[in-house]
């Protein structure tokens, strides 16, 4: 008995070490550096490649700043007046109007609905307005070793801005994003940009910085690998009458487990009456505005938006946002305006 205590002590103090050894690794941007080269080098890169990377790449402490403070923790009633305003609508039917061949192009090949490439665009970059000052490349060195929460991620998107701008022949010296390393009219980090452009314009490049149309091909094909399902709902509004909690939990950005049967019950109903699958994966999103809280029925459509961002505030703004360009968009040209 008094053995076996002591291997389980030995074996108890040998984890403590080793958790307190990667603890620390993960607060040692050295430390980490000298890893990554190791790991980098043993897929094939030359030793030389990676490290010349690195002493380009510089720490930006605004970087840290801005990803501590994101918009989406903001409630909802303050979330969504940024982005759906009569600015963003006006330009983002002016951007379908003017690229409707591509667009349409986009939306028959990848079997998207068009409103929903399109609302993406405006979200993210305001059609190309604002496509991130920072430089892509600081941008994923800071965070990827000097941001411990997400920092494997982002060391991971180092990586493959490494290899992004040998394959697509990127200018490095200009090449600015996102605080989080994201580049483009629709905002694509390298991995998504690698596995996900397409060239549509037929130029022999996937051009997601100048090309209007490798962007709306390549958001068109993002949506339709994940599983965009065209013509289908996204998200339906519910009632509640109750004081009391609904059944199900809040959705937090889990895989989908629960079915629409699972959400709805007599005190939590959809807003308007229509024929439902129940049996069909669904979420709950919870919405708090000023005096109460709105509830709505998140399906499979929904879930595919929080792929390009996991955020439930930010994927219901691209589906309200979608929705009122769709609507605008048919007014327009059924009156021939």
């Amino acid at each position: 008995m008094i053995k076996i205590t002591a291997q389980i002590a030995s074996f108890t103090l040998l984890c403590s070490i080793m958790f307190n050894l990667n603890a620390a690794t993960e607060d040692d941007p050295q430390a980490l550096q000298n890893a990554f080269v190791k790991q980098q080098v043993e897929k094939g890169a030359s030793k030389a490649d990676v490290e010349q990377f690195l002493s380009t790449s510089t720490f930006d402490q605004s970087i840290i700043d801005a990803m501590t403070k994101p918009w989406e923790a903001k409630p909802w009633h303050q979330y969504y007046p940024i982005f759906l305003t009569d600015k963003r609508l006006e330009k983002g039917l002016a951007f379908w109007q003017e690229n409707q061949v591509v667009i349409s192009q986009a939306a028959e090949k990848f079997n998207v609905d068009p409103q929903i490439i399109v609302a993406i665009i405006g979200i993210e970059t305001f059609y190309g307005g604002y496509m991130g000052n920072y430089r892509v490349q600081d941008a994923l060195y800071t965070l990827g070793f000097y941001y411990p929460p997400r920092a494997t991620f982002f060391r991971s998107e180092y990586a493959n801005l490494m290899a992004l701008i040998k394959e697509e022949k990127l200018d490095n010296s200009t090449l600015k994003g996102s605080y989080a390393g994201a580049m483009g009219y629709g905002q694509f980090i390298p991995s998504s940009y690698r596995h996900y452009a397409v060239d549509f314009d037929g130029d022999g490049r996937r051009d997601l910085l100048t090309s209007k149309a490798d962007a709306i091909g390549s958001v068109a094909n993002y949506f339709h690998q994940h599983g965009w399902q065209k013509g289908q709902p996204v998200a339906l509004l519910l009632n509640h009458t109750s004081s009391t909690a609904p059944k199900a939990n809040v959705w937090t950005k889990e895989k989908l487990h629960y079915k629409v049967a699972d959400i709805l019950s007599p005190t939590l109903s959809l807003a308007d009456n229509q024929d439902l699958d129940a049996s069909q994966k669904a979420l709950l999103i919870k919405l708090d505005q000023p005096d109460k809280a709105e509830y709505w029925l998140g399906l499979k459509n929904f879930y595919v938006i929080t792929r390009y961002n996991r955020s439930p505030l930010y994927a219901m703004a691209v589906y309200q946002f979608s929705q009122q360009l769709n609507a605008h968009y048919k007014s327009v040209n059924q009156h021939g305006l």
